[in-house]
């Protein structure tokens, strides 16, 4: 190590020098930033005690965490958990990361006070839309009135590290949990001490050493970890029961970008251990092994089976969360337009799948001969087995499917697929909307079958696990269906992160990669099949005059 020297000399009875050492020595701050300067630019980490807005007493309450995590983060950590005592209050992270070894300390005490942790934002009422956690709304005593959401949330650079502190740790589709390279800041200082020895048989012999000044010289970085500061992380991420990969995740990306964690692969590594379903919140505590139907919290306990009663016609598999009363899956043939001229056609599969709907679509499509129109789903799902048939039968007739809301005329909202405007033979008039239709669980498997599967922007298509454990054969199930259809064997994975009562929505981007969907409806455009009529005028749609394939019976 380089050092310069300056020296004076005084005379004592006993021969003494003084002599002033200057070192240059690197001093190092790990952080998980690219630079301090640019950590700056975010607000440093606060801790605010929200309630429910809307709720029952009592509210629930939770620790919203939000901003960059700094050296004096968990200082402000302690006060919070000594402001509620006790009580097990979630903390709420929205985070774009900061201190390292900050993170590891507030991740050992939200540990050690049994307290669970999630990702999101918190929304104070009555905050403006560009200041969520506006200072106005801040409770001086007690708690703050607010909301929570995933969407956009997010906990990257070193904020999982204190959210894997959590003893349940959850997250949601629509938030985010990245991780990258660790950077570590290097301050080269110049270190002045006095020290003072003596000389003892003309050898130098210390006596004192004083430190008497420090001054910074420069500053370097690296985003190599040594091996204390590996074996540091790793065994950290094995105290919080977390898997030592995530270190291989965060050595792919440099600090200047960010690995988003998959939601399956977060769940994997254990960085979460639940993920939320559309109707729950950040902040939501994770149910009680005896916790009521309507309590408040996430993840219900399954109820204990009742005893057998007579058979009833139902799905065998039916979300939990609210929903509107639906009906077993029947199937229509639609039309809409005059067929004469122009019309669109489809067949419209709307309800519950029960165990007898393969049949009643093998009648539908004997009644097609060797006509292709599309199968319009609208359904929250229902047996498993039986939407594995239907798909199968689908794909075999090589018809194409779409997810769509199907409306006949004259029925009233509360009941737009009323029978009386069912046609008594031939195909029914109405009309389709790909807006806000939906096909949920089985629905989809159902859904699968088509030889090309097409959504609209704002329908929801969705997979959440079996309401029963899956054995190895039932997963090797799931998996051959998945491999037959064409879609990606991931999708299984994407499946089993919600839990049977949730909806797990695939948004279209997500459908694509996984090859559930071949492509988006356009704005401008419904599901069906258009044709053009023997009496179609020349058009963009009608270039050519064409026989039309059903002409519905109603034109003749």
């Amino acid at each position: 190590m380089r050092f310069a020297i300056s020296f004076f000399n005084k005379y004592f009875p006993v021969q003494l020098l003084f002599v002033l050492f200057l070192f240059n020595l690197p001093i190092g701050d790990a952080i998980s930033q690219a630079a301090e300067q640019k950590q700056s630019e975010h607000p440093a980490m606060s801790f605010i005690v929200v309630r429910r807005a809307v709720c029952n007493q009592p509210c629930p309450e939770w620790i919203s965490a939000e901003g960059r995590i700094t050296s004096d983060t968990p200082a402000q950590m302690r006060k919070i958990l000594k402001k509620i005592g006790n009580r097990k209050l979630p903390v709420v992270f929205r985070s774009e990361g900061g201190d390292v070894n900050a993170a590891y300390a507030m991740g050992r005490m939200i540990r050690k006070a049994g307290l669970e942790t999630a990702v999101g934002g918190t929304r104070l009422e009555g905050c403006p839309p560009e200041d969520l956690r506006c200072a106005a709304a801040i409770a001086r005593n007690g708690a703050s009135a607010g909301s929570t959401y995933s969407y956009g949330a997010y906990c990257v650079s070193a904020c999982p590290l204190a959210l894997a502190g959590g003893a349940t740790r959850a997250s949601s589709q629509w938030a985010y949990i990245g991780v990258h390279q660790i950077t570590t800041i290097y301050n080269k200082m110049r270190v002045s001490y006095r020290i003072e020895y003596k000389m003892v048989n003309g050898k130098r012999q210390e006596v004192s050493r004083k430190e008497v000044g420090r001054k910074v010289t420069g500053q370097s970085s690296s985003t190599k970890l040594g091996k204390k500061a590996t074996a540091t992380l790793k065994a950290y991420l094995k105290e919080m029961g977390v898997s030592g990969d995530i270190v291989d995740l965060m050595m792919r990306a440099t600090p200047d970008s960010m690995m988003m964690v998959a939601p399956t692969e977060a769940l994997r590594t254990g960085l979460i251990t639940d993920m939320l379903a559309y109707n729950e919140w950040p902040g939501m505590p994770l149910c009680a092994q005896d916790a009521v139907a309507d309590a408040v919290c996430y993840r219900h306990p399954t109820p204990k089976a009742a005893v057998a009663e007579a058979p009833v016609k139902r799905a065998t598999v039916y979300p939990s969360y609210p929903a509107p009363k639906t009906h077993p899956m029947d199937f229509l043939l639609m039309y809409n337009g005059n067929c004469q001229e122009e019309c669109t056609q489809w067949i419209s599969a709307d309800g519950d799948i029960m165990p007898d709907t393969p049949a009643q679509l093998e009648a539908m499509l004997k009644t097609l001969g060797d006509r292709k129109l599309p199968v319009v789903f609208q359904s929250y799902g229902g047996d498993e087995d039986a939407a594995f048939a239907m798909g199968r039968m689908i794909r075999a007739a090589g018809l194409d499917t779409s997810i769509g809301r199907t409306r006949l005329p004259n029925c009233p909202m509360q009941d737009p697929r009323c029978t009386a405007s069912m046609a008594k033979s031939g195909p029914t008039e109405g009309e389709v909307f790909a807006g806000g239709a939906y096909c949920f669980s089985s629905c989809t498997l159902a859904f699968m079958g088509g030889t090309s599967r097409l959504v609209g922007r704002t329908s929801a298509l969705g997979l959440s696990q079996p309401a029963s454990k899956l054995t190895e054969t039932e997963r090797g199930k799931f998996i051959a269906y998945f491999s037959e259809m064409g879609v990606s064997p991931e999708t299984f994975d994407t499946m089993m992160i919600t839990p049977s009562f949730g909806r797990g929505d695939i948004y279209p981007p997500q459908a694509l990669k996984l090859d559930i969907i071949d492509g988006v409806i356009p704005y401008d455009e419904e599901p069906g099949l258009h044709f053009c009529g023997p009496n179609a005028k020349e058009s963009v749609r009608c270039p050519r005059k064409s026989e039309a394939v059903i002409v519905p019976a109603s034109v003749n």
